[in-house]
């Protein structure tokens, strides 16, 4: 891990991966770290209103030992029936029917939050079930939509243009500012799916 000062009161945290940075911001906010917010990313993690120091100097702690598993869990029921489902099981030599097996089989975790409020990457495909994104990206992609990219799930939560493979829909309110926590699949919110019916 290497740590880069961001001004006098934040420091970003370079790791490995999305799981690494994931769990150093869980473990970070278990033991209490010093820090106004601890925003896990792709390959960092930001610590802002902190001492860039004593957060270095907490690095081994946090390296070592594990917090253990306190993130929330949801439950997303989905129809799936979006227009690439047939295109995800050709690309995994299966049924559609096995896709959505495959894809309510999978615990999903919640390891960052971006592209627009409430858009979480989920991270828990298996590596041979990583799909590629669309040549050419749509308008728009309406919110709900449970979609896959590379080794990610992710849920549109407005409507957004978008070259993620749009696999199904869910009713559930992603992102909502009057929520005391607005974002509904929060950096360590583990993640299941269900079909509906």
């Amino acid at each position: 891990m290497r740590v880069v000062p961001v001004g006098e009161r934040a420091c970003l945290v370079e790791v490995e991966d999305a799981a690494a940075a994931a769990s150093l911001a869980a473990s970070a906010r278990a033991w209490r770290i010093r820090a106004d917010d601890i925003v896990p990313a792709a390959t960092t993690v930001l610590f802002d209103g902190c001492d860039p120091a004593e957060v270095e100097a907490a690095l081994p702690l946090l390296d070592r030992e594990s917090p253990g598993d306190s993130g929330a869990s949801v439950v997303l029921r989905v129809s799936y029936d979006g227009p690439d489902l047939g295109r995800v099981a050709r690309h995994w030599g299966c049924s559609t029917d096995e896709v959505v097996a495959r894809h309510t089989g999978t615990g999903f975790t919640s390891l960052f939050c971006g592209f627009a409020p409430g858009f979480a990457y989920l991270g828990g495909l298996p590596a041979e079930l990583a799909v590629p994104r669309l040549d050419a990206p749509r308008s728009r992609v309406e919110p709900g939509s449970v979609a896959l990219a590379d080794r990610w799930c992710g849920i549109y939560p407005t409507a957004s243009p978008g070259g993620w493979l749009v696999i199904g829909r869910t009713d559930a309110v992603l992102w909502d500012a009057e929520r005391v926590a607005p974002a509904l699949l929060a950096p360590g919110t583990r993640v299941r799916f269900e079909a509906l019916r």
